[in-house]
């Protein structure tokens, strides 16, 4: 299985300019020829291009310094030198460009096929041919090319799904994607199963296909960077809903509600923008379960505060079904709303 590697710093460079040519004709009745020294050709810009062959930064493990071609001097005849061959970066769709050193945010690649420009050739000096004057008709001097622009670079990657499963580790996450999709993540009998992102693709029919991605687990204190916090917490962004997993076969060591307050108020403290999103509570391994009326108590208090509940066993297949209908009529719903 492919390593997942989602952050990267690297360093580009662009290209240098081409030098300005000093050069004459051999022309009878001009001052030794006349001026004829072309321009440099323009450095080579660093883009960064997001392609969907992509699924990971493990490239950036390996290589991590980036040069584009310089220019070409200039040639006498008032040629000008070659521009340098831009160096186009690839990198999974969902990465962000940072500056390395100010945070600032460059670029954010949401589309298969976006680019940036992240730094930019320098430009070509002028040959003699173009300082000639009245009174300086064959000048002996030409422009040194511009060095290109040279920065340190953060890259992140962000996973682009529909739907985002998120709950305390062994929450039954992945036992769960394993079985609304075709995806096949690692699954253990212990916390922090899951150590990298899953994504896998929930399909109804050709019509109906939703992306679900798997995060690492979250666990109190995750805002500040406890157990996997951020990693999961950037993942997690781009997804359109979150569906909340509470594990029912928990409930001494965690009530279920309780459990839903504590992922809430990670995410809040997270980003409140991140805690707004529309969500979804599912109650998993409702087979391990001998008294059934906390489903109905867990029913009652979340569809009270307008939020769909459902429950399944990952293990017997009981309501996945329903989930999956269900989750598509939400998902339908959201759409209908933003347009």
């Amino acid at each position: 299985m492919e390593k997942f590697v989602d952050r990267a710093e690297i360093f580009v460079k662009a290209g240098k300019g081409g030098d300005g040519a000093v050069a004459f004709l051999r022309e009878k009745y001009r001052p030794k020829g006349g001026p004829a020294g072309g321009d440099g050709g323009k450095g080579g810009d660093v883009i960064i291009q997001a392609t969907s062959s992509k699924k990971t930064l493990l490239d950036f493990e390996y290589k991590r310094r980036f040069k584009a071609e310089d220019g070409e001097p200039g040639k006498g005849k008032k040629m000008h030198g070659k521009k340098g061959k831009d160096l186009v970066i690839l990198v999974p769709v969902g990465t962000v460009v940072k500056d390395a050193e100010t945070g600032e945010v460059i670029c954010d690649l949401t589309k298969d096929g976006q680019r940036c420009v992240v730094a930019r050739g320098g430009r070509g000096g002028r040959g003699n041919a173009r300082f000639a004057t009245p009174t300086d008709q064959a000048p002996t001097y030409a422009e040194k090319g511009e060095p290109g622009e040279e920065r340190r670079l953060l890259l992140e990657l962000k996973l682009i799904a529909d739907l985002g499963l998120v709950g305390f580790p062994n929450a039954g996450k992945s036992t769960l994607l394993s079985r609304l999709t075709r995806a096949r993540p690692k699954i253990g009998s212990y916390p922090f199963t899951t150590l990298k992102p899953n994504l896998g693709v929930m399909e109804l029919d050709e019509l109906r296909r939703l992306v679900v991605a798997d995060v690492p687990g979250l666990i109190e204190g995750a805002h500040k960077g406890a157990g996997l916090g951020h990693e999961f917490l950037r993942h997690v962004e781009r997804t359109k809903f979150l569906a909340f997993l509470l594990d029912s076969s928990d409930a001494r060591e965690r009530e279920p509600i309780q459990a839903y307050e504590a992922l809430q108020r990670e995410l809040e403290l997270y980003s409140p923008k991140l805690a707004q999103k529309p969500r979804v509570v599912v109650a998993t391994k409702i087979d391990a379960l001998t008294d059934r009326s906390l489903l109905t108590e867990l029913k009652e208090y979340f569809e009270g505060k307008g939020i769909p509940f459902f429950a399944v066993s990952a293990v017997t297949g009981e309501g996945l079904n329903e989930l999956k209908e269900g989750l598509w009529r939400f998902y339908e719903g959201l759409k209908s709303k933003e347009e």
